[in-house]
């Protein structure tokens, strides 16, 4: 098992032959006055993330685009979890099923599950 604070959260999630998995969040947009519901948002999120063994590694912070004509998003968020099938389980969770229904009626938010490498 992979310890420590490279990988936070319960040790007993990490296999090493298991592929990491990502979870990109890409933020479009926020309503105005939903500050109070993203907060809620973020508190409850960042629980239901570590019950499933992953852990943020962007949260928010300055975008600088690199390359490209589109729009940047407003905010990336990009969360690891051991494998795809621990991603699946929190997207599907009962806990986060309400938590997205919130994130959704305050935000457009474009989000993608991706296998890593193994390290």
């Amino acid at each position: 098992m992979i310890e420590g604070p490279a990988h936070a959260g319960p040790s007993s999630f990490w296999d090493p032959a298991a592929m990491p998995a990502y979870v990109i969040a890409s933020v479009r947009s926020v309503a105005p006055d939903s500050a109070d519901a993203l907060a809620e948002y973020r508190r409850g999120n960042t629980e239901a993330v570590a019950r499933h063994g992953g852990r943020f590694l962007v949260r928010g912070g300055p975008l600088e685009p690199l390359e490209g004509a589109g729009h940047p998003p407003l905010r990336m968020v990009v969360m690891e979890f051991p494998d795809q099938a621990a991603a699946r389980a929190w997207y599907g969770s009962p806990d986060y099923v309400a938590l997205r229904e919130l994130r959704q009626s305050v935000s457009e938010t474009d989000i993608v599950l991706v296998e890593g490498v193994r390290a």
